[in-house]
Formats: C-alpha cells, sequence, structure tokens
C-alpha cells in the first residue's frame, strides 16, 4: 500500500532522476532505495555528485528536493 504522503509515488520510479538539496544546494543522483521506515516512509540512497559521498536519504525529503534536467 502507497502512503498518502508520497503522493502516489513508487519509490523505483525515481531512481536515476537527478535532484538538488533544496533550491541552491548540490545536485545528487537517486541510485537506489533502502528499508521501509516505521512512519511509513522509505529510505532512499542518493549519490552527491561533487563529492561523490553515498548517503542515506528520506524518500519524502527526495519529493520535496527540485528536480535537476
Amino acid at each position: 500500500m502507497v502512503q498518502p504522503h508520497l503522493n502516489g509515488h513508487q519509490p523505483a520510479s525515481i531512481v536515476g532522476t537527478w535532484r538538488r538539496f533544496g533550491p541552491v544546494g548540490p545536485v545528487y543522483q537517486v541510485i537506489g532505495e533502502g528499508d521501509a521506515l516505521p512512519n511509513g516512509d522509505r529510505v532512499m540512497r542518493v549519490r552527491v555528485v561533487e563529492t561523490g559521498e553515498e548517503v542515506d536519504y528520506s524518500l519524502t525529503k527526495v519529493l520535496d528536493d527540485p528536480r535537476e534536467i
């Protein structure tokens, strides 16, 4: 079941997309999906372009960040 706060997005559908941390933050690529969280959110794995660092980031935060083209 899709959680209402995810606005119908399936986590796999955003893997491979590029986004920015907020309006002026660094660009990152969504590279994978992780476990479901107790609050109904999901962990997503992202790679920060500037540093190559890979970090976990919540799906709801990813969906709030602007897309990069």
